[in-house]
């Protein structure tokens, strides 16, 4: 084509403008600024961010929203199911204070005897019956199709939000309050285990050689050793109680921190960013305080978010076998504990806190796949 043939309109000059030249468009972030706008981009994270918060804070709050106390009981009220103020009418939720049972006998009179030996220990004037003979008019067989806890003159005005245990105490109260406790010995024992496992890590990769050989010999001896066991000694060493269990999970639980950032220091220690350190005059101790430990941060916090599940889990699995904490003491473990001895005939007692701490290991597990991902430059898109 004819160049002169071209319409000269459609070409314009551009305004070069000197001050705007070499302007940044794209707003300068800093990691931690790069690392949020990913993070809140990850839906399950902002999820498990939602209901760890919300946990928190009923772990504070809930023992003081209702007006029982922690260890208040009346045995006339035990192993009574939820009742909730407002959902009492909805029978689906089963949230109205009652139970029903389906239980044949001989006799109505012996298929009620069988109904209250299973449901309760105490105060039968609390237990009404709606009884059903099956016998087709004889008195051959009965069979109790349903019957109730009644919350009559003594208790008419009386509401559990999560029912109430074998000894009549508030569940609702004991939960959260055994949330508190169990999620205090898992934060402590953490933060120790990263206090710990990033020093002896971090020192062990740095000097290397014979510090590092003899160093990881004393990891290996203490891998070897099965926490059971150790938990056991601190129990007979120390009284049952969360001084022990913290102690228990702090001797071995730092390994797992020391070896991570003991990768992270080998890989860094000998770039040149911590060469030229060296050549200014910089300390050991500094290089590693203000150059490799803080460039294993997001490793650092990932499996310290990894820690936190594991460390409850380990607290309840110790209290549910009697080593952990001992009764009138809450805590997530011993409230399983308690729920398990009745699971056939009062499933509430056990249910409320297993899904609470489920609620707990799913928040922190999803949180920190969520900080993996925002933290690793590599997972950038």
């Amino acid at each position: 084509m004819d160049k002169e043939k071209l319409n000269k309109d459609l070409f314009v000059p551009a305004n070069r403008k000197e001050d705007t030249s070499e302007e940044i468009r794209r707003p300068s972030l800093s990691y931690w600024q790069d690392a949020w706008i990913r993070l809140r981009k990850n839906k399950g994270a902002i999820f498990g961010i939602i209901v760890l918060f919300m946990i928190a804070v009923l772990s504070f709050a809930g023992p003081h929203i209702n007006k029982y106390g922690l260890d208040d009981q009346d045995l006339g009220l035990s192993k009574m199911p939820p009742r909730v103020q407002g959902l009492e009418n909805i029978d689906w939720l089963r949230l109205n204070g009652t139970k029903s049972a389906d239980l044949t006998a001989a006799t109505v009179e012996e298929a009620q005897e069988k109904a209250l030996a299973r449901f309760t220990q105490t105060d039968f004037e609390y237990i009404t019956f709606d009884v059903k003979n099956e016998g087709n008019g004889q008195e051959d067989s009965a069979r109790v199709i349903a019957y109730f806890y009644i919350y009559d003159a003594k208790a008419v005005d009386e509401y559990f939000w999560f029912g109430t245990d074998t000894l009549g105490r508030d569940l609702f109260t004991r939960v959260w309050y055994g949330t508190q406790i169990s999620m205090l010995i898992a934060f402590i024992a953490a933060i120790i285990d990263m206090v710990i496992g990033v020093a002896y890590g971090g020192i062990s990769a740095y000097y290397g050689g014979r510090v590092d050989n003899v160093m990881q010999r004393i990891i290996e001896i203490l891998v070897g050793i099965p926490n059971l066991v150790i938990v056991i000694l601190m129990i007979m060493i120390l009284d049952p109680g969360i001084i022990s269990i913290i102690i228990a999970l702090t001797i071995t639980g730092w390994v797992g921190m020391a070896r991570i950032v003991r990768g992270q220091v080998l890989k860094l220690k000998n770039q040149e960013f911590v060469l030229a350190s060296r050549t200014l005059g910089s300390s050991n101790t500094r290089i590693l305080a203000k150059h490799l430990i803080p460039n294993t941060l997001g490793m650092i916090i990932i499996n310290t978010m990894f820690t936190i599940p594991s460390a409850i889990f380990f607290e309840a699995f110790l209290s549910f076998i009697g080593l952990g904490l001992q009764p009138p003491e809450a805590s997530l473990g011993t409230l399983i504990n308690d729920g398990f001895k009745s699971l056939q005939i009062n499933p509430h007692i056990m249910i409320f806190p297993a899904i609470v701490m489920s609620l707990i290991m799913i928040g922190f597990n999803i949180l920190a796949d969520g900080l993996r991902d925002a933290l690793d430059p590599k997972m950038r898109e």
